[in-house]
C-alpha cells in the first residue's frame, strides 16, 4: 500500500506538539495524525531507554508524523521548542508531573506564549494524588480500578495486554480531551490544561460494571458474572483441533438459535439465567464444543445471530475473510497492520508515512514548520537538535 503523505483527513489544520513518549500518547497522536493532524513528533536526541527497543519500521505507534529530535536540556532547544509550541493548537505532555515544569515547557510557561493553547497531560496516576509521582505501567494503573480484579479466571487476575488502561484509558481519552479542549478554544479564545489519568479513563471505561455493582448483580469472584466468563453463553471454548471459538449469546433469542446448532432441546435444560445451572451447562457447552475443529464450528454458526467468531491469532485476523472485505489491515514498508480508524466517507483518514527514524525529519519538519535553513543550521552546529544517539 501507498501512504497518503498530504495532510488529509477531518483534522487537517490542527496543529499538535507531541512531546515523545511511550504507549498511550504515541497511540493518540497515530490517530490524530491518520486523521490528517499536522503533528511534530519531539524526540530526544539520544535513546531514552524506555519501552521495549524495536526497528523504527515496527514502531507503529511513530507512523503518519514526522520526528525531530531536540535536546531539551539545552537552553536553545528549549528556545526552538518553544517557538514551535507558540504555534500549535495542542501540546500532548507524557511526562510525570512536573517534569516539564522544570524544563520550561510547563502549562504557565506555554499558555503564557500562546493563549489558546490546550495543554494535554497524559499520565497513569493524574497530575495530582498520593501516587502521582509513582512510577507504573497499564497494568498497575488497571489493578487500582476494580476493572483488572475482574478479568482472567477464578484463580488470579490476568493482564489483558495492555490494551485497557494503557490505549483504552489513556490514548482514546487523550484524544477527546484534546479534541474537545481545540474546539472549545476556538470558541472562548482560551486554552487549558487536560489531565488524563489512565486509573480514571480505565474505571470510566467499566462504568456499566460499576452500574451493575451498584444494582446487587456482580459478584466479586472472577468467572461468576455474566460478561467475565461466568455465564456458559458468554464464554469461549476449545475445539477439537486445540483452538478456539467466542460465544456472546446473551439475549434469549439469539441463545436459542445456539442451542439449536449445538443439537440441544431448550425442554431439557435449565432455563438460560439460571445461574447456580451454568458451572454445570458450561460443562456440557465445553464438551460438545470439543468435538469439532474451529473451522468447522465456523461453517456451522459463523454469520448466524448466535454471536459467534473464532478466536484468532494475529497471523490469522490479516487474513480473515471479513477483514479482506474491508480492508482491514493493509502493508506499508513491509509490515502488516491496521488501517485508519474511524472511517469517514467524505474526508478519509489515511496513514501519511510509515515510522521515521529517531530525528530523521530534524531539518524539514522544523522548516515545515517556519524555522529558517540559517536557524536549523545554527541550532545543529550547537548540537540543540538533531539526532545524536
Amino acid at each position: 500500500m501507498s501512504t497518503d503523505s498530504e495532510k488529509s483527513g477531518p483534522l487537517a489544520g490542527v496543529k499538535i506538539i507531541e512531546l515523545a513518549g511511550i504507549g498511550p500518547a504515541p497511540l493518540c497522536c497515530t490517530l490524530l495524525a491518520d486523521m490528517g493532524a499536522d503533528i511534530l513528533r519531539i524526540d530526544r536526541n539520544a535513546p531514552s531507554g524506555l519501552g521495549s527497543p524495536r526497528t523504527p519500521k515496527t514502531d507503529l505507534l511513530r507512523r503518519s508524523r514526522p520526528s525531530v529530535s531536540i535536546d531539551m536540556k539545552h537552553p536553545k532547544g528549549i528556545a526552538a521548542l518553544q517557538a514551535l509550541i507558540d504555534q500549535a493548537d495542542a501540546i500532548i505532555d507524557p511526562f510525570r508531573p512536573g517534569v516539564t515544569e522544570r524544563l520550561g515547557v510547563g502549562p504557565e510557561d506555554c499558555m503564557a506564549r500562546n493563549p489558546k493553547l490546550v495543554y494535554g497531560r497524559m499520565t497513569g496516576w493524574g497530575q495530582d494524588g498520593t501516587l502521582s509521582q509513582a512510577a507504573g505501567h497499564d497494568l498497575n494503573y488497571l489493578a487500582l480500578t476494580g476493572v483488572l480484579h475482574a478479568i482472567g479466571p477464578k484463580e488470579i487476575p490476568v493482564p489483558p495486554l495492555n490494551v485497557v488502561a494503557d490505549m483504552g484509558g489513556g490514548a482514546m481519552f487523550l484524544a477527546v480531551g484534546i479534541l474537545a479542549g481545540v474546539i472549545e478554544a476556538r470558541q472562548s479564545g482560551k486554552g487549558q490544561v487536560v489531565d488524563i489519568a489512565m486509573t480514571e479513563g480505565s474505571a470510566f471505561l467499566g462504568t456499566g460494571a460499576f452500574g451493575t455493582l451498584a444494582a446487587g448483580d456482580w459478584k466479586h469472584e472472577r468467572n461468576a458474572n455474566v460478561l467475565d466468563g461466568g455465564a456458559h453463553f458468554y464464554r469461549c471454548y476449545g475445539t477439537s483441533d486445540g483452538k478456539f471459538v467466542s460465544i456472546a449469546s446473551i439475549e434469549a433469542k439469539f441463545y436459542a438459535i445456539l442451542l439449536d446448532k449445538l443439537g440441544l432441546d431448550p425442554a431439557d435444560l435449565p432455563a438460560q439465567m439460571d445461574r447456580p445451572t451454568w458451572p454445570d451447562m458450561a460443562e456440557k457447552f465445553a464438551g460438545l464444543f470439543a468435538q469439532k475443529t474451529r473451522d468447522q464450528w465456523c461453517e456451522i454458526m459463523e454469520g448466524t445471530d448466535i454471536c459467534f467468531a473464532p478466536v484468532l491469532n494475529f497471523d490469522e485476523a490479516f487474513e480473515h475473510p471479513h477483514a479482506i472485505s474491508r480492508g482491514s489491515f493493509v502493508e506499508v514498508d513491509g509490515v502488516k497492520q491496521p488501517v485508519s480508524a474511524p472511517r469517514f466517507s467524505r474526508t478519509p483518514a489515511s496513514i501519511k508515512s510509515p515510522p521515521p527514524e529517531m530525528g530523521a525529519n530534524t531539518a524539514a519538519g522544523l522548516a515545515a514548520w517556519g524555522m529558517s535553513e540559517a536557524e536549523i543550521a545554527a541550532l545543529m552546529e550547537e548540537k540543540a537538535v538533531g539526532w545524536q544517539g
